[in-house]
């Protein structure tokens, strides 16, 4: 049976979506709590796939989070290793900074629904599935990064010119959030409740959009998903 490892942040932040994935496929999934779980037991080359997800720090922070400083090292190791590795939002700027990139603030919150604009290359690749022409996406971030050196950017937005990249034949982190289930968002309402209303963001008008783009983003989400385990199933 193949394993999944995903590094959680928040508890309402998981797999979402992608789980039901991996489900159908015989995969096993285990969590490991961020700041919880001892990060530096874990051997960072053993799972199949390695999932780092979403939260609300910096991936510069790690003087008020050291556990960052273990995530970073799990995910060089990971890379260099050339292991299947995804990051969504955090678990992107995660694996931008363990390339060498740098993360930083961004020019302004981006929370909400916008479309991603993919690149000739997330044309033909997993990401394919998420295009904004079907949809929009869902984006929760101040933070971002540069493009870390030998990355293919996939998919940009007019505010975040890098929202997905990949690297090597089996890493891909994307800043966005096509994991999201319908009917947990209401959890991001309540959990970030403190970001949206120093953001100046309408919960009503948020809940309003997300009821009526999150099932299309679900389906589509789950068909990105499966195309990339495919991908990584079928390489040596």
């Amino acid at each position: 049976m193949k394993t999944a490892v995903a590094i959680r942040h928040m508890a309402f932040e998981d797999l979402g979506s992608f789980a039901s994935v991996l489900d159908r496929r015989g995969w096993a999934l285990r969590y490991l709590e961020a700041g919880v779980d001892r990060l530096d037991d874990i051997d960072p080359v053993e799972p199949d796939l390695l999932v780092v997800l979403g939260g609300p720090i910096g991936a510069y922070e790690e003087a008020s989070y050291p556990f960052i400083r273990d995530e970073l090292r799990i995910l060089e190791r990971r890379l260099q290793a050339d292991r299947p590795t995804l990051g969504i939002c955090l678990g992107a700027q995660m694996m931008a900074r363990a390339l060498g990139a740098r993360v930083y603030p961004g020019p302004c919150k981006e929370i909400g629904w916008t479309p991603l604009c993919l690149s000739p290359e997330g044309q033909v690749s997993p990401p394919a599935h998420l295009d904004g022409a079907l949809t929009s996406m869902l984006h929760w971030h101040g933070d971002t990064f540069d493009l870390p050196h030998g990355a293919t950017r996939l998919a940009s937005t007019d505010l975040y010119p890098n929202q997905a990249f990949s690297w090597g034949r089996s890493a891909l982190a994307l800043q966005c959030h096509p994991e999201v289930r319908a009917d947990r968002l209401e959890h991001w309402l309540i959990g970030h409740a403190a970001e949206l209303a120093a953001a100046g963001i309408s919960i009503p008008d948020l809940r309003a959009e997300s009821a009526r783009l999150a099932p299309t983003l679900e389906q589509q989400g789950r068909r990105f998903f499966d195309a990339w385990l495919t991908t990584i199933d079928t390489r040596p």
